[in-house]
């Protein structure tokens, strides 16, 4: 309650009144323009790299998407740092982050089939971006949660409040937002607005939730799950679309035939990106011959996708070709030397190989793109093999936070080389009493490793001070154990017993 009550009276204190820049309301705001901005800006890459990194196959693609989105941005009623990209992935889905930087994913382009389209898409997230709708939504988890969300990059070295969050974590949490129904409504219309304002044939947006609705009752619903929930569709959304759109200037551009000059190789490589996802799938289950045979077809339709000589790399380094593996992933990197995925599989290949140098140089180059628990463990178990253990022991923590099969394997590596040294962090003991009142102290082996030779020391108020008890535990305390010892203390009042502190002093590893 206190900690709740702390973080209620900075959000007042940060609270301010002011008029929403789209639809000119007041509202109550907690982040700042520049908290705004630098939130996005935090999240924007890692958000990029989680999904499969900047599409750069095609660099005419992605300078006319930025085209179409700096014209929509040039009408805005907000000036925004506005930045478009699109994302390497193929689910139909748009998103955009606090202070203007929006990503269109590869698959929703797939789905359009007009410039104006694609306006209306840019033109929804601008919105979001411009209405304040993402920094409104991290306002009400301030007021929910009663808590100050981290949103300014670098605060701590300028000596503001906010704690910082780790640009992965927040990312993440940025993408699964969750708009209101009125956020969506304001979006729609608003953008409808901005395209006619281009010069675009705002019809295009109603046409566009049409097929949506469209696809939501039918064969695609899956597909584009992603899509739905986060821009959920309706035939009520459409009929206060068209009846906004009526409002609206008509006539405009289309682009219709632009668009679809633009797209053809994105349409004519569709079978590559294809093929690339079925081996991703049989290398799952199993099959790298399969998976290298699916990487192959993929790489003869398009050879400049970083994906697909991923892929490769993987497949040839499961089926015990190393060497090759090393070229596939040199291929991917060049392909596309911003994505932290080949990096980060080169980087763990050549550690097996024995170049650690060189493994260090790629594993620290994926971590500045994406921060991952392969990388950081990889690299804490280099920095131990060079005999750097403080900086291993920094790396493994870090790593050992992500609750998947590296984290833990990181969190083993860790308790062997760390719980020595600082056996009270691996180690909680409790005070309570036993069935009969006499004082009994509990300790717990979380770890997944056996520890011996296990000493707890107790402090305990005395009428000339402090009494300090050791009490060493005899045998062996194995992973996930636990044990009740009885310092001798007998029955306690509860003062006294509230007054004892324990904690284990001294343990060492066991032998396996």
């Amino acid at each position: 309650m206190r900690r709740l009550a702390i973080a209620l009276s900075a959000a007042a204190l940060l609270a301010g009144c002011a008029v929403n820049p789209v639809t000119g309301r007041s509202e109550l705001r907690l982040v700042s323009t520049a908290q705004e901005i630098e939130t996005g800006t935090r999240a924007y890459l890692p958000a990029r790299q989680m999904q499969g990194g900047d599409y750069v196959a095609d660099p005419q693609l992605l300078a006319y998407v930025r085209e179409v989105g700096r014209r929509i941005a040039a009408v805005a009623d907000r000036r925004l740092p506005y930045e478009f990209t699109i994302v390497n992935d193929g689910t139909p889905n748009a998103w955009a982050m606090p202070g203007g930087k929006i990503a269109v994913h590869r698959g929703l382009l797939l789905e359009l089939g007009s410039e104006a389209e694609l306006a209306a898409v840019l033109g929804h997230e601008v919105v979001h971006a411009a209405a304040r709708h993402g920094a409104k939504a991290m306002e009400r988890g301030l007021l929910l949660q009663g808590a100050v969300l981290a949103v300014a990059a670098g605060a701590a070295e300028r000596g503001s409040a906010p704690l910082l969050v780790g640009g992965a974590r927040l990312a993440a949490g940025l993408l699964n937002l969750r708009y209101s129904r009125e956020a969506e409504l304001e979006a729609d219309r608003y953008g409808a607005l901005y395209m006619a304002r281009a010069g675009y044939d705002p019809r295009a947006a109603v046409s566009l939730q049409e097929t949506f609705v469209r696809l939501s009752k039918g064969r695609r619903k899956d597909l584009l799950a992603r899509l739905f929930a986060t821009h959920p569709p309706s035939e009520a959304r459409v009929r206060a679309l068209r009846a906004w759109v009526a409002t609206l200037p008509q006539g405009g551009e289309l682009g219709t035939e632009r668009y679809q000059a633009r797209t053809e190789r994105l349409r004519r490589t569709a079978p590559a990106y294809a093929a690339w996802s079925r081996g991703r799938e049989t290398l799952a289950r199993g099959d790298p011959a399969a998976a290298l045979r699916e990487a192959e077809r993929a790489l003869a339709i398009e050879p400049a996708e970083a994906l697909f000589h991923a892929l490769r790399g993987d497949a040839l380094a499961a089926l015990g070709r190393r060497r090759e593996a090393r070229t596939a992933y040199d291929r991917a990197v060049a392909a596309n030397p911003g994505y932290y995925y080949p990096r980060l599989r080169r980087g763990l290949l050549l550690r097996e190989l024995g170049e650690r140098e060189a493994a260090r140089a790629d594993l620290e180059a994926s971590n500045r793109l994406l921060r991952t628990a392969a990388a950081l463990r990889a690299l804490g178990e280099l920095a131990l093999a060079q005999g750097r253990r403080e900086e291993a022991v920094r790396l493994l923590a870090e790593a050992a936070g992500a609750d998947d099969p590296e984290g833990r394997a990181a969190y083993a590596t860790l308790a062997r080389i760390d719980l020595p040294h600082r056996p009270g962090r691996y180690l909680p003991v409790r005070i309570g009493r036993g069935r009969s009142g006499r004082v009994l102290v509990e300790l717990r082996n979380p770890t997944p490793v056996a520890v011996a030779d296990v000493v707890v020391r107790i402090r305990a108020p005395a009428a000339d001070g402090v009494r300090i008890l050791a009490q060493r535990l005899p045998g062996t305390l194995p992973p996930g154990g636990r044990r009740l010892v009885d310092p001798g203390l007998g029955p306690l009042p509860d003062a006294a017993l509230a007054a004892l502190r324990a904690e284990v002093v001294a343990a060492r590893v066991a032998a396996p």
